[in-house]
């Protein structure tokens, strides 16, 4: 069998320490040009853009849905019940803080920018694809349902300062290339690990004050919180952050070591401005991904808040008040078609007996995270306080890789066997489909 009859096949094959082994940032794809210095290189091909198939398997390694998660079995706050941390049962190919699961993925190349949202996909929607032979083909299938396009032809990014860092201006979001934005939201990702605190006892303290943000005391009397365990809310704010950064983070080196397996060149970089990419910049007629920005004179940058219908944060401007957002962020975990509903399918034998031994939130519960929440916007402006409710930290380009650069230039074994049979592989050695004419 050869490898262009089966190449999907070839690449589940492929051995994982080979991948981590061989990766590298190997930037120059067809079609590229380095217009000056010992490396300059003007590519003697067109360039030419990944096919669906491949863009969809890059976007499965990323983020998708691979079965069920396992929650987190157990909370000691409350013994006898599974702890209710979790927010999603979708078990995805990359780890998120307590099961919350906020990431999603943009991607542009020549045709358009497009969103793959699985964060909410039942893992037995994959049940539904019988007519695909395998697991593999129904995780393809499943990203391709639920990619949209949002706009038509490429990212609109300047290749210039301060939208680009200098070194990237020659080969970021080039002709041909697709590039990967994985993108998490902060404001869900904080209410996830609020209520984890709040669950446990935590109060949260503001660092600028010494005193509790917001009144807490009727929750103390309560013996909902316990005045003895304080957090900070920079700590909070920080943590907050970077579990985002590092999921995200996570989505981006799947990419990458699925790129080594088919063969694909590109990396994994920062370099780009996110403000820009989202949309900052549409008064300058750069319209970007097209998100929503609120504005606040306490701020040296407007915050992006989400993309109006298809990626909203929980809090203003898309509810009235963080007491609001509160109560939608409860149902997706008690609600109807919720997280812990009976009725719902999760990983265990008995799922309706476990997720019954949870009990929802109680008012006094909400009317905590309420305070807290809304604290902190009334004091930044924004939620959740000093970072951006949207965040982007780093991007992944895939490109078909122009071995003659790497050729003239660099020692043998600068790029891998499945880089030189790419074109064999996954495109039947058509030279017409990417040499110049």
């Amino acid at each position: 069998m050869k490898k262009q009859d089966q190449p999907l096949q070839y690449l589940m094959q492929y051995p994982l320490m080979s991948a981590i082994f061989g990766r590298r940032s190997r930037r120059f794809g067809l079609g590229m040009e380095i217009p000056s210095g010992p490396l300059k290189f003007k590519s003697g091909s067109k360039p030419v853009p990944l096919s669906t198939e491949e863009q969809m398997i890059l976007i499965a390694a990323a983020t998708g849905v691979s079965g069920w998660n396992f929650g987190v079995p157990f909370g000691p706050s409350k013994p006898d019940a599974q702890a209710e941390f979790t927010l999603r049962f979708t078990g995805r190919t990359i780890p998120t803080a307590a099961g919350i699961g906020t990431p999603a993925l943009f991607f542009t190349d020549d045709n358009g920018s497009y969103i793959t949202r699985t964060r909410d996909i039942p893992p037995e929607w994959m049940l539904a694809l019988n007519q695909k032979e395998n697991a593999f083909e129904r995780i393809l299938a499943l990203c391709q349902e639920q990619t949209i396009k949002i706009k038509e032809g490429r990212l609109d990014l300047p290749a210039s300062p301060p939208h680009m860092l200098p070194p990237n201006l020659w080969m970021a979001n080039a002709p041909g290339s697709t590039l990967f934005m994985p993108i998490g939201d902060v404001s869900e990702q904080f209410l996830g690990i609020l209520a984890l605190a709040i669950s446990n006892g935590v109060m949260i303290i503001d660092h600028d004050t010494g005193e509790t943000a917001g009144n807490l005391r009727p929750f103390v009397k309560s013996g909902l919180l316990n005045g003895k365990k304080k957090l900070l809310l920079q700590d909070l704010q920080g943590d907050t952050y970077e579990t985002n950064c590092l999921e995200l983070a996570f989505m981006g080196h799947n990419i990458v070591l699925t790129m080594q397996g088919m063969g694909l060149g590109g990396l994994y970089f920062n370099g780009l401005e996110p403000l820009s990419i989202l949309g900052a910049s549409a008064k300058d007629g750069i319209e970007g991904l097209g998100f929503r920005f609120v504005e606040d004179e306490r701020w040296p940058a407007p915050n992006p808040v989400g993309l109006d219908g298809i990626y909203e944060g929980l809090c203003p401007p898309y509810y009235p008040d963080m007491h609001a957002a509160v109560k939608v962020f409860a149902d997706r975990k008690f609600g109807k078609g919720g997280a812990y509903d009976p009725k719902t399918p999760g990983p265990w034998k008995e799922s309706d007996k476990i997720k019954g031994s949870v009990a929802a939130y109680n008012q006094d519960f909400l009317h905590c995270m309420g305070e807290v929440a809304q604290y902190i916007y009334q004091k930044y402006g924004k939620f959740p306080g000093t970072r951006t409710t949207m965040v982007m930290p780093g991007f992944v380009q895939a490109v078909h890789l122009d071995t003659e650069y790497y050729d003239k230039y660099f020692k043998p074994g600068a790029y891998l066997e499945t880089h030189r049979e790419h074109m064999e592989t996954w495109h039947n050695g058509r030279d017409d489909y990417w040499k110049q004419e």
